[in-house]
């Protein structure tokens, strides 16, 4: 199978598969890039497409697609792989659209949200837990190499934390912006 259909094939599979939104869709997205050799050793890391996708305007499962896609086979990869992704959405809220007002009130359609909404929760803790050791223990999760403590992922971290709670009006834009600050004081200078 061409690169091309791969890509497509891979994101149709996760904006199937995906309830929640872009973050949900991470572990897939982790498992198709491995399954498919897109994410080696060598190459970007998860974290290194989740960061360029959060740092660009747009819809995160959008953007970490196109990315994708683009890295691996150019303008027509990003194209397959966003179409991929966005496909099953957009037919599947086509049909929700025209029929959700008479669905909604529904005692099936309604349990059935109620739960999925603890999995989507569970599935968001895992991929924060599972990104915080990345960024502070470096573990690579390709081979489940440890290097050494980053103490300055960890300063980064909690000041961006305290920071987006503390002051609630703290715009995501200004907080990516003093990470990036932060990330060149701490890295760049020390």
């Amino acid at each position: 199978m061409s690169v091309l259909l791969r890509l497509f094939w891979a994101f149709l599979k996760i904006g199937i598969l995906t309830f929640g939104g872009g973050y949900a869709m991470i572990p897939l997205i982790q498992e198709e890039a491995i399954a498919n050799g897109w994410m080696t050793s060598s190459s970007l890391s998860l974290v290194d497409y989740i960061a360029i996708s959060e740092s660009t305007p747009g819809p995160f499962a959008i953007n970490i697609a196109t990315f994708i896609g683009m890295n691996e086979a150019g303008i027509l990869g990003a194209i397959m792989a966003t179409l991929g992704v966005v496909l099953p959405s957009f037919i599947i809220l086509m049909f929700v659209a025209r029929f959700f007002a008479r669905f909604s009130s529904n005692l099936m359609v309604k349990s059935v949200m109620k739960g999925i909404r603890p999995v989507v929760v569970g599935i968001l803790l895992a991929v924060m837990v599972t990104f915080a050791i990345k960024a502070i223990f470096n573990v690579n999760v390709l081979d489940f190499t440890f290097a050494l403590f980053d103490y300055k992922a960890l300063i980064i971290f909690t000041i961006i934390f305290v920071l987006s709670r503390l002051v609630k009006k703290l715009s995501p834009v200004l907080l990516i912006i003093i990470a990036a600050g932060l990330g060149i004081i701490l890295y760049g200078l020390f």
